[in-house]
């Protein structure tokens, strides 16, 4: 399997005008790794020579910890299987799966690049790809560049070569197998990212304070309290955010010694009283020499970032500083906190996160559809994508995804609609004998379900889990149970009459 690029560099965001340069790679570097290497006697002569102002000392400070992301890589880690959020990974890779009615998962971390000015950018990934590489070829060509610097969004899939024949391990091992083509990049530092995470971030105070700490990495930490914290991988830090401990889902007393004083990373008083933990959230920045360092010299057999490579990194003696972001941040990586994420956009007083913060956007494929049309509905805290057609049907708390047709009598409830990849003429079913037609049929009631992409549902059935059944695998039948959630699978036809 070979890696699948769509390289760009086109001037589309140009301003005209050249951002400032960071400085020269050689440079940065090696300020960064000083205490590694052997500094040769003629430079040492050549810096007792030079005499320098207080002022040409300022001023190649604030150069080196500047906030320019010129030469920072993106690297997003797409997953595993996505066993957890089955069957909406059955046929798409994890960060292909829809969300919030015209988006997917991958627009997230790459609109949070884009926002903080990292325009490079590679996604990691070995199941599924061809969605996702359609998604990204069609929403970000020619879309990341701009005047006079290079950018581009590129899916790399997993593949084998002579000296490799396993496919990726693990999100250290995903890295390590295309480190020579991120070493090909030139960039300082990589900014390595999650496929499945539901936030919005600015990047540069996280890369800023890599920088002026002299860390060798930072890893993203959000705050928690005592109820959610054994829940995830825990830090504890000395005075300076200096991370010196890890534990992971720890309990009882084990969760206790892992308090911190939050107040040291910026919380205040009383916020800190209330989330005297943090967590880890699967983000990180790395030097480059440290990054490459790490993965084929020091730990070539580990295969995990959080649990093996930056805790081992610490015991090495690298410096492993934390960085505090208490905004929204949530792990939507199961089918119940997927759904719940989803529906709670829908309530603008309740939502901790919204698609509508025009200062940094969340961008996606332009797909030129025409405005979605409600006919007779009712409609109550809803969120509706592009060229839907809703008719006389009563929809409450409800996610509608692009080209979503719901015929009328229809009663759809605490329901997320992913919608179709294509219109669907009349007469293309009615010519079949016992179609039935994409969306949603006439006098149908759904409530608390998720319908994938394509799902044809008949007319006057009932998905509502009379039984309450929690957990229930009836994929051959076109749905699965999952957390009391139905979830009807991409492509399934559900009969006229049918009760679930």
């Amino acid at each position: 399997m070979q890696a699948v690029s769509m390289r760009v560099q086109a001037p589309t965001f140009a301003s005209g005008v050249a951002p400032a340069k960071f400085g020269s790679r050689q440079a940065v570097r090696g300020k960064a790794v000083a205490s590694r290497r052997v500094v040769p006697k003629a430079e040492v002569k050549r810096v007792t020579r030079a005499v320098a102002t207080k002022a040409e000392i300022a001023t190649e400070t604030a150069t080196e910890v500047n906030d320019n992301t010129d030469n920072v890589l993106g690297i997003i880690l797409g997953g595993g299987a996505g066993t957890r959020l089955y069957p909406l990974t059955k046929t798409r890779a994890k960060p292909a799966v829809p969300l919030g009615a015209n988006y997917r998962l991958i627009d997230l971390p790459v609109s949070n690049c884009i926002n903080s000015d990292i325009n490079k950018m590679y996604c990691l990934t070995q199941f599924n790809s061809a969605s996702l590489n359609r998604h990204l070829s069609q929403a970000y060509n020619n879309n990341v560049g701009s005047y006079n610097r290079q950018g581009f969004v590129e899916v790399l899939a997993a593949q084998q070569s002579p000296k490799n024949k396993d496919w990726f391990q693990g999100t250290a091992d995903a890295v390590r197998q295309y480190i020579w083509l991120f070493n090909e990049s030139k960039c300082d530092e990589y900014i390595i990212l999650s496929g499945d995470h539901l936030y919005r971030m600015d990047y540069k105070p996280f890369i800023l304070k890599h920088r002026q700490t002299k860390a060798d990495i930072t890893v993203s930490a959000v705050p928690m309290d005592e109820e959610r914290a054994a829940a995830f991988g825990l830090m504890k830090i000395d005075d300076t955010g200096k991370i010196i401990d890890f534990a992971e889902k720890p309990t009882g007393d084990a969760l206790k010694a892992m308090m911190v004083d939050t107040t040291i990373l910026g919380l205040d008083a009383e916020r800190a009283k209330e989330m005297p933990y943090i967590a880890s959230m699967g983000i990180y920045v790395f030097n480059a020499r440290a990054m490459e360092k790490l993965l084929m010299e020091d730990f070539p057999t580990c295969h995990d970032f959080g649990g093996e490579i930056i805790p081992n990194a610490k015991d090495l003696g690298m410096h492993v500083q934390a960085f505090l972001y208490d905004g929204y941040w949530e792990d939507i990586g199961t089918i119940k906190a997927f759904f719940d994420a989803n529906l709670a956009c829908n309530d603008p007083e309740k939502a901790k996160f919204s698609f509508y913060q025009t200062g940094a956007p969340i961008y996606t494929q332009s797909r030129f559809l025409p405005p979605s049309k409600l006919l007779d509905a009712e409609v109550s805290k809803c969120t509706i994508g592009d060229g839907c057609f809703i008719k006389k049907s009563k929809l409450t708390n409800a996610m509608i995804g692009l080209r979503t047709n719901i015929q009328e009598d229809c009663v759809i409830e605490d329901v997320m609609i992913m919608g179709a990849d294509y219109y669907e003429e009349t007469h293309e079913c009615e010519d079949l004998p016992g179609c039935t037609p994409i969306g949603i049929g006439a006098g149908t009631t759904i409530k608390r379900a998720i319908i994938d992409k394509n799902a044809r549902i008949g007319m006057d059935c009932q998905i509502i889990n009379k039984d309450n059944v929690q957990e229930a695998n009836h994929e051959d039948k076109g749905y699965i149970i999952k957390d009391g959630i139905v979830v009807i699978c991409k492509d399934a036809i559900i009969p006229n009459g049918t009760v679930i």
